[in-house]
């Protein structure tokens, strides 16, 4: 690998993000899995709180920001390619922290970082206080010779609000804040999404799930990016499960074929 610098990587990220023609954005979990990743094409990549914390054998949301941002190092090292982090609620309540997370974003190549709005147990935070946050966050972004692309996430879809009224009005406050790119993980109808992209004035992102548009229907919404959040990790454990499955209950290998072709992807992207 060349040496690519972290400001360099973040334009390059940020270039990235055309309304229209959307990133195909995949998360590793793991240095072998962003390896094999960035070895099929992709132009970016980025991590994904639940698939790391799934290798750690925990749920999502049990991560520390120390383990979050080592494990942000890992992948970063893992390619040159731009990689942006999965930092849930910047591991803070209060601005002060939230500023730190990404100061230490930085600090370990990452090209980019995401800062949700919910905190966990007690639930989404207001609005006031979601945007102080980000506006903090936006302004470490933007505070040393490096750069990180900010990715402000409004939480309401899959946190059981589906008020779409009031993600807009999220996102809108998120963006005068300082954010460069927006992300309401949920949303599902081609509606939705068109509505969200013609009601701000930054890139969005757009979570691929089971009833989401494809990927030709996203683009023609105006979407600028696409993530697969934690999918890529559980679809290859779901892999394992019926493996495992076959060989208990059935005593066959069918499950050799996936195997196969996985052991000769791996060999290439690890040459």
């Amino acid at each position: 690998m060349c040496m690519i610098s972290q400001a360099d990587k973040a334009q390059r990220f940020l270039a990235l993000h055309r309304p229209g023609e959307p990133l195909l954005m995949p998360n590793p979990w793991d240095l072998g899995s962003a390896k094999l990743l960035a070895s099929l094409g992709f132009e970016a990549l980025a991590t994904t709180s639940s698939g790391f914390a799934a290798t750690l054998g925990r749920n999502d949301g049990s991560v520390t920001r120390d383990e979050a941002i080592v494990h942000a190092a890992v992948i970063v090292a893992a390619t040159d390619l731009p990689v942006s982090a999965d930092l849930e609620n910047a591991y803070a309540d209060d601005p002060a922290g939230v500023a730190e997370t990404m100061r230490l974003a930085i600090e370990v190549g990452l090209a980019g970082a995401s800062v949700e709005d919910f905190a966990g147990e007690p639930g989404i935070y207001d609005i006031g206080q979601a945007t102080e946050r980000v506006a903090a966050a936006a302004e470490a972004a933007r505070a040393g010779p490096g750069r990180l692309v900010l990715t402000a996430r409004a939480e309401n879809f899959i946190r059981g609000n589906p008020d779409l009224a009031d993600t807009i009005a999220r996102l809108q406050a998120y963006q005068e804040a300082g954010a460069d790119v927006l992300y309401a993980p949920g949303l599902r109808s081609y509606e939705d999404i068109n509505r969200v992209v013609r009601e701000v004035d930054r890139p969005v992102n757009v979570l691929a799930l089971d009833d989401t548009p494809p990927v030709a229907e996203m683009a023609k919404a105006g979407v600028a990016r696409i993530s697969v959040g934690g999918g890529f990790a559980f679809a290859a454990v779901g892999a394992v499960v019926a493996a495992a499955t076959e060989l208990r209950e059935q005593g066959t290998y069918g499950w050799r074929a996936g195997a196969a072709a996985g052991a000769a992807a791996a060999r290439r992207a690890f040459g």
